[in-house]
This record gives structure tokens, sequence and C-alpha cells, in this order.
């Protein structure tokens, strides 16, 4: 048998070695690609249960495929009623006609997908585009685990700033200004998005739960179930112009 001091620098070379902690919101940025370059899947679809505080529920299907691409088929389907996101825009049908056509970067798929399937120079652009100040990382806890938070100082309550866990280098926090501003003049109402019940999906993660708040009061949660990952999605289903069924929907 081998001495124990030569049987240690073996064991280290074996065993993955951590990354040095990151300086900026850059350099966590590339951490989080480098850790699941490759091994995330690219399509994904679910069944989403859309809950709101007075009871209502409704039945979302829904269908991404990574960077940029996600699609959202509220039922029932024979209502043709779509949300489509795709890269830098958003489009919504009623009826099947198009009704909206936008820009918009939806900082969710950003931060909870496409960091992992995109150069990470492509994630910076945007998330500076989204506001946030990359320059500023801090460390502090979320539900028991260590996180990073990017975009804030501990005494900035108005930075938008997003939160990672550490060990996994998922996101899971979004803090913001809620977009419209409060009812009551000079108030400024905090928006906060919560990435909660990760469960290995493939080789990468997926939240399987979604939790939206306003002033700390829960305005709308998200279930999934029937997850798939890298199912063979229709071609043309994140096609802008005119309405198609969605096709992947069992």
């Amino acid at each position: 048998m081998l001495p124990f001091s030569l049987l240690l620098p073996f064991a280290l070379l074996c065993s993955p070695l951590a990354a040095d902690p990151p300086t900026d919101g850059e350099a966590l940025i590339r951490q989080m690609h480098q850790r699941y370059d490759g091994k995330w899947y690219r399509t994904l679809s679910f069944v989403q249960k859309t809950s709101y505080p007075d009871g209502r529920t409704e039945t979302w299907y829904e269908a991404a495929e990574m960077p940029g691409k996600l699609r959202i088929d509220v039922a029932p389907l024979d209502s043709m009623n779509t949300i489509l996101f795709r890269n830098d825009s958003v489009y919504q049908y009623q009826r099947g006609e198009r009704k909206v056509a936008e820009a918009m970067t939806h900082p969710l798929m950003v931060l909870g997908f496409d960091v992992y399937a995109q150069a990470p120079e492509e994630t910076i652009r945007e998330l500076r585009g989204l506001g946030f100040d990359l320059s500023r990382l801090r460390e502090d806890s979320w539900q028991g685990r260590k996180a990073w938070v990017v975009g804030s100082t501990a005494s900035d309550t108005l930075a938008r700033e997003f939160w990672v866990d550490q060990e996994r280098l998922l996101f899971v926090r979004l803090v913001q200004l809620a977009p419209r501003g409060g009812p009551t003049p000079g108030k400024r109402d905090v928006a906060e998005i919560h990435f909660n019940r990760y469960q290995p999906l493939g080789e990468g993660w997926i939240a399987a739960e979604v939790a939206f708040f306003n002033n700390g009061e829960k305005v709308q949660l998200e279930q999934y179930r029937d997850i798939s990952a890298d199912p063979v999605l229709p071609a043309g289903l994140f096609d802008p112009g005119a309405w198609r069924a969605p096709g992947w929907v069992r």
C-alpha cells in the first residue's frame, strides 16, 4: 500500500477542485456557464399550473429552446392565446391574432437558462442592458444556503439584483422595483421572483416552482409537471409570424 503522503496528492488530482471565488458579476456568469457548458439541456417542455391569490388557476403549456426562445400557450388550446418570447422581443396572440410585438429581453430566461447555453459575453451584455451593475458582488444566504448577490450592496435597497446559489451556481432570486411603481405616490414597490424546488433534469437542473411577490405578498405561483429535457419540438414553434398549434402537447 502506498504511504498516505503519496495517496493524498493523487486524490486531489482525481477530485474536482473548487473554483476561486468570483470577484464580480462577470466572473460569476463565466463560472455558471463553465459549470454546465455542454451539459445543460437545449430544449424543454412542461405543463404549468398558475395560481393567483383569489383562488383562480390556469394551465399553461410551455416550451423553450435555449438560448432566448420561450412559448406559452394558455389553456384551453383552442383559444389560441399565446405569448412568445424570442431573444429581445415578445409577441402576444389572442384568438390566434397577433396583438403585441415589442422589445423585451426576458431576465428569467437569461438568468435561469440561457446563461448555460450561450457565450458568457452575450449573457453579460444582456444583463447590463437590463440594468444590473455587474461590478457589485457580495455574499449572503438564501433559504439556508450560501448565495452570491449581484447588483447591489447590503445597504442599497433600490438597485436591481440577482441571487445565485454558491454551491450549485443556479439562479434563485431576482429583486427589483416593481415595473409600474406603486399605487401610493412616493411609495416604491419591491418585486421579487424566487426559483424554488430545484430538481435534477438531465445533466442540468429545473426549478419546479416559481413564486412572484410584490412587497412581500405572493401574487402568482407557478408549479411545473410533466417536465421533459431535450424534447424534439415542432419546426417553426418559435416563429413570430402567423399563429400555429403548439404541436408538442400530449
